[in-house]
């Protein structure tokens, strides 16, 4: 079996715990995703920089009963909303993802679960995602729903652009924002220079995951960066990576977050290192597990921004 066909099988099925789950209950699970948790994980670490940033702006520590509320609280919404996106994107797609190999067993595509209910179920998800949202400031309400917009029109992008990993990038890391306006009630420089980074480091793992799709993307003619780039794709997505890497670095600073925070941000600069040397674009397993690696360099930031918080 090819290493191509290895990664198409891993994400058409039910993996870990999943399968162990009733049978009816197994489609669901998957549309939200919650069988496949880096995109969470994604999700979930910008707005935990934004919470984080917010305190410092605060300028008091990230110790207080109210930021690990809202750790959990953002935790549970970036699993509720990252399934919420995923279904819309999966009704949108369910005919480009049933002519793509890696995709073409995911539950709407296959009529696992048909329109209406994936419908049904994609509304569920956003009231609950209401209902969090509901827990923060007026300010951090608004600026929340806006990104709705942004969620909307993203599974359009890849048929109208090359850049659709650019818009994925502006909607991933709105939780930067919001993480920030929920501790402060505003936006300022430094949280703009936060997601600003963000933005270029999802500009870089996304142009890698996609490196799994390009053939079948040719084929069906859906537009990426990955494809955009070709043979080139590693210099670009390191150039991704050191832009991103200097404006978290000067988002950190702006807040005055001192030398643990710059420390730790070495090791997730010398991680985003790893990833581009350790990138083989032609091999669909390794693309897809250098993009999983990306929840470590989220960890390692929210660590600098952690230990910044409560040392610097």
């Amino acid at each position: 079996m090819t290493a191509k066909s290895q990664a198409s099988i891993a994400d058409a099925v039910a993996t870990s715990w999943v399968t162990h789950m009733p049978r009816r209950l197994r489609p669901w699970l998957q549309l939200a995703r919650l069988d496949r948790p880096i995109g969470t994980w994604l999700l979930y670490w910008p707005c935990v920089f934004g919470l984080v940033l917010g305190a410092a702006a605060e300028e008091r520590r990230f110790t207080e009963w109210r930021d690990f509320a809202y750790l959990i609280l953002f935790g549970i919404g970036a699993l509720v909303m990252r399934g919420a996106g995923c279904t819309f994107n999966d009704i949108i797609d369910r005919k480009i993802d049933a002519a793509v190999a890696r995709t073409r067993n995911r539950p709407v595509a296959s009529g696992a679960i048909s329109v209406t209910g994936a419908l049904l179920f994609l509304a569920a998800q956003c009231l609950l995602g209401l209902l969090i949202l509901l827990q923060l400031n007026w300010f951090a309400v608004w600026l929340g729903a806006s990104s709705l917009l942004l969620v909307a029109a993203y599974p359009f992008m890849k048929r109208i652009t090359w850049w659709p990993q650019a818009w994925l990038g502006l909607t991933f890391n709105w939780g930067a924002l919001l993480g920030f306006a929920a501790q402060t009630g505003r936006i300022d420089t430094a949280s703009l220079m936060l997601y600003a980074g963000l933005f270029f480091w999802t500009l870089g793992y996304d142009t890698i995951y996609a490196h799994q799709d390009k053939d079948d993307d040719a084929l069906v003619g859906v537009k990426s960066t990955a494809r955009l780039f070709g043979a080139d794709s590693k210099k670009w997505i390191l150039r991704f990576y050191a832009i991103a890497f200097t404006l978290i670095l000067a988002s950190g600073f702006t807040e005055h977050t001192g030398w643990p925070f710059g420390f730790v941000m070495l090791a997730a600069g010398a991680h985003l290192l790893w990833q581009v040397r350790a990138l083989n674009i032609d091999d669909a397993d390794n693309c897809l597990h250098i993009f999983r690696s990306n929840r470590e360099t989220g960890a390692l930031i929210a660590a600098a921004f952690a230990l910044a918080s409560w040392f610097g």
